[in-house]
């Protein structure tokens, strides 16, 4: 077996509404061997991944895959669960995979969901590997040493690369609130929301965090400096550079009353370098030499004493307080120091770093003398003198008994330094009561304070304190999101996605668009090419200038990588055709529609999914059981066909619909019927002949009436949008004493729509240059072919510069034969090269002759005008002098175009 790739999705795939990991997968010689063709192979699997056992599969019941193995399961699905299972024992359990085959002879892709991008894609291909050795009869003892090592090994990768317990906890909170969020680099620094609601955290420090601020919390003698100013208590003391310095401030606060000093560095954070309970002027020189290790300068101050509090803080407001306590052992009167330490650290509970919710005791530092100590029944037993958690140390909640004045000095603490999240450490003798009372004061402002021991304290209440930070960016989970509408189908997404972006545009918004021909911001092109996918989707929703998102979203990006974004506010389908069959194990249109539809399932609660009432795909699809379980999602519906029943009948039932009447565009939605425009002044009509072009305005109008867009904005936005606006799509030029008509279409569809638009022009002559992409199907490429002989008549076949896997010539033969099969006198010739088959199409053109040239990518397209003196025609009035449009109740009505039958 061999793994082809290992793709992650960020979003909504065909698999599932979550994230998940996708593996494709060769079985090669194995794709025909099912678990009952293996004598011992399921007693072996059972017995090494006991678990197994639980697993419910697709009968839904637990034993539900112990049933399917003893059936006969194939060994994707095998591997599926076995990667499932070992996600379990390496303590990111995971509930949810899927296997399905791919298309391809002995490929399948099997998806499962993640809580640890890298160790699960480690664990999938460890899966193959097992799964690899069972098959090939390895022993039981091999198959427990490899088991072993990569459960061990995925656990160090998980470690390695998990979150660290404070961002999780505020993704966690995240998540709860249905936040987006997106992981940016392999630390901690994470995007919540989307567009001009991004906000960033990095563990517990925002955007919103002052940098200033941030500094002088870091500079420890600032804090205390600009604290007692503002009437905060905090300890006596100063910075020194030198350990002569350090002794000589010593004694300065000997002589004011200190009992003792606290030596630490400058700028430290989780108790390194700190030094306590100094009282010789030797100890104070050698936590003098520890600290200066770690900061060029050393603060030497007064030590309070009492207990060791941590209060957090989030937007000026205390919102969680523990009592924290020193690493330390309980004695029994039995057992050394150091064999007390070793069983503390048996506690599930701890951990290396911040893996858990406590840190494992170390007591490297301390003598031989005490880790050999046996302490007495019940004595505490200090094994570090600081109290931070990442010591060690343990945690008491109090934030409820906290004293109301301490809880004043902590909010006026944090006010003064100018920190929107931090923690303040504080001494006292008790919280719960006034500090005036005893002795005690703040000693630290901290930035970017650890949550971990509010979360998970030992005693007492946890607190979400991710929850607060989530609350404080954002007061309501709506404040964190901004309009998004996915355009799909098989023809039209580019130009409704245009015009959509063009009318809020128009109505004076940041707008973010992908497109075929690149990412927009604003109608400024940050990036170019087909940029379709996920990750061109995120570059838009991770810009803080763009107000609203309209993001065309093609098949390739679904299938490969999912959504890039969670969910939507408006989803439209333009249609859905027999386009991409044979690509990712695309057979009919059927499953075109499974990958259209993730943009439909995708929609939020309440948001509108619009869908083409022509299509009768669609129409099934909107009454079909699998679509009707969102059941609180809208529908809005558009029409080229007035006085079809089906959309009358849709109307009736309260639905938002839009088709086209006579010469006017109308809508009818929550039982007010609106004349909304003459299709004469829709630009994009080209006169009223590309009534296909009327199909992608009414879904653009369904689109942003659904985002609550007025009707007159529309119609004024829809005026502007002449057909330049939208390149490459059914653009119209003057060439020499002919016609040149530009577009992408590049399958039956979309030749057959093109076709329609200029049989109703005023022209001598058609000729189109057609190509279609080289990994479709066959009969795919075939239809193409002859659809093209049958609505152009006079044809030139060319191939695209990227033949997609097929041999030169190959698509043009297959055109070509098609072509005469469908119409023995069509006029066709071929000229394989992009460049020559618009050359020679020009060269042969006849006084008001129409060249169609469908193009393949933007760039070169415009490369290859450049060298023509083409003149772009607004106005198609003359084209329409002597037609007489087809009536608009016989929509697809059309007749062939009737080339000049000339010898090529």
């Amino acid at each position: 077996m061999r793994v082809l790739k290992l793709t992650t999705a960020t979003g909504p795939t065909v698999f599932h509404t979550q994230p998940v990991i996708m593996m494709t997968l060769d079985l090669e010689a194995l794709s025909e061997t099912d678990s009952t063709r293996l004598p011992g192979f399921v007693d072996r699997l059972l017995r090494h991944l006991p678990g197994l056992k639980a697993h419910r599969c697709s009968p839904g019941y637990e034993g539900g895959f112990v049933e399917r193995l003893h059936r006969g399961t194939y060994l994707a699905h095998i591997i599926e669960h076995v990667a499932l299972e070992m996600s379990t024992l390496a303590g990111i359990e995971v509930g949810y995979g899927k296997t399905v085959y791919a298309g391809v002879s002995n490929v399948y892709k099997i998806a499962v969901r993640y809580r640890n991008e890298e160790g699960m894609r480690f664990l999938l291909r460890s899966a193959v590997e097992w799964v690899q050795a069972a098959v090939d009869g390895k022993s039981d003892e091999e198959l427990a040493r490899v088991l072993d090592e990569r459960i061990a090994e995925a656990k160090i990768l998980i470690a390695r690369s998990k979150l660290g317990p404070s961002t999780q906890a505020i993704i966690d909170a995240a998540e709860r609130r249905q936040i987006p969020w997106m992981r940016l680099n392999e630390l901690n620094l994470i995007q919540l929301g989307y567009g001009k609601n991004r906000k960033w955290i990095q563990a517990t420090t925002s955007s919103l965090t002052s940098d200033i601020a941030v500094d002088i919390a870091q500079d420890k003698e600032m804090t205390k400096a600009l604290l007692k100013r503002h009437g905060v208590r905090v300890p006596d003391g100063g910075s020194v550079e030198s350990a002569d310095e350090a002794v000589l401030l010593f004694r300065e606060l000997q002589e004011d009353g200190a009992r003792a000093v606290v030596v630490k560095p400058l700028d430290g954070n989780h108790g390194r370098g700190v030094s306590l309970s100094l009282q010789d002027e030797a100890a104070v020189r050698r936590a003098f030499e520890e600290a200066y290790r770690i900061s060029s300068q050393v603060i030497v101050e007064e030590q309070l004493f009492g207990n060791d509090y941590r209060i957090v803080l989030v937007g000026g407001k205390v919102v969680a307080a523990s009592r924290r306590v020193p690493a330390h052992i309980v004695g029994d009167g039995v057992h050394r120091v150091r064999e007390l330490i070793e069983i503390e650290n048996r506690n599930p509970l701890r951990g290396e770093s911040h893996d858990r919710p406590l840190t494992r005791l170390s007591g490297e530092t301390k003598p031989e003398s005490f880790l050999n100590r046996i302490p007495f029944q019940g004595e505490f037993v200090a094994v570090c003198d600081t109290a931070n958690l990442s010591t060690g140390g343990t945690a008491i909640d109090i934030t409820d008994e906290l004293h109301s004045s301490i809880r004043k000095i902590c909010e006026r603490s944090a006010r003064v330094i100018g920190l929107d999240i931090c923690g303040i450490d504080l001494i006292a003798e008790d919280a719960s009561m006034p500090l005036d009372d005893q002795n005690g004061g703040v000693i630290e402002v901290n930035a970017g304070p650890g949550i971990r021991m509010h979360h998970h304290p030992s005693e007492g209440r946890p607190r979400d304190v991710g929850g607060a930070i989530v609350d404080f960016l954002y007061p309501h989970p709506d404040l964190a999101r901004i309009p998004i509408v996915s355009v799909t189908g098989t023809n039209g997404k580019t130009t409704v996605t245009r015009l959509i972006e063009h009318l809020f545009f128009q109505n004076g918004y940041t707008t973010g668009t992908t497109q075929t021909d690149g990412v927009f911001i604003n109608r400024e092109r940050i990036a170019e090419g087909d940029t379709t996918g996920p990750e061109s989707a995120q570059l838009v929703l991770s810009d803080p200038a763009v107000e609203i998102a309209i993001l065309e979203t093609a098949r390739g990006g679904i299938t490969k990588r999912g959504l890039g974004y969670d969910r939507s506010d408006v989803g439209v389908i333009t249609n859905v055709t027999a386009d991409h069959i044979g690509q990712d194990g695309i057979e009919t249109v059927a499953d075109v529609l499974k990958i259209k539809a993730v943009v439909a399932d995708a929609v939020r609660p309440g948001g509108t999914v619009v869908l083409n009432a022509d299509d009768r795909t669609l129409r099934a699809f909107s009454e079909s059981a699998e679509f009707l379980k969102g059941g609180d999602r809208k529908l809005a519906f558009f029409s080229l066909d007035a006085e079809s029943e089906w959309l009358s009948k849709k109307t009736m039932q309260g639905h938002a619909c839009y088709s086209i009447t006579g010469n006017y565009l109308w809508e009818a939605k929550n039982a007010i019927v609106t004349q909304v425009m003459k299709v004469s002044e829709i630009p994009l009509s080209l006169g009223g002949s590309a009534r296909f072009q009327l199909a992608n305005v009414l879904a653009a109008l369904a689109a942003v009436r659904a985002l609550d867009m007025g009707v007159q904005e529309f119609v004024t936005g829809v005026r502007s949008f002449h057909p330049f606006a939208n390149p490459g799509r059914t653009n119209l030029y003057r060439l020499g004493h002919g016609y040149l008509l530009i577009d992408y279409g590049h399958n039956p569809e979309a030749f057959r729509a093109i076709a329609q638009t200029v049989s109703r022009w005023n022209v001598d002559r058609v000729t189109a240059v057609i190509a279609a992409p080289g990994d479709r199907a066959d009969d795919l490429i075939r239809l193409s072919g002859m659809t093209a002989a049958e609505e152009f008549g006079r044809i030139l076949i060319r191939e695209d510069d990227d033949l997609r896997g097929r041999k030169p010539g190959e698509v043009a033969k297959l055109l070509r034969d098609a072509a005469y099969e469908a119409d023995p006198d069509v006029e066709c010739a071929v000229e394989l090269s992009y460049e020559k088959a618009l050359e020679r199409a020009v060269n042969e053109m006849i006084p008001d002759e129409l060249v169609v040239f469908f193009y393949e990518d933007s760039k070169s397209l415009r490369a290859l005008l450049g060298r023509y003196p083409v003149i772009p025609i607004q106005d198609f009035r003359p084209l329409l002098s002597q037609k007489v449009p087809h009536p608009a109740s016989h929509p697809a009505s059309h007749s062939k175009v009737n080339g000049w039958r000339a010898h090529w």
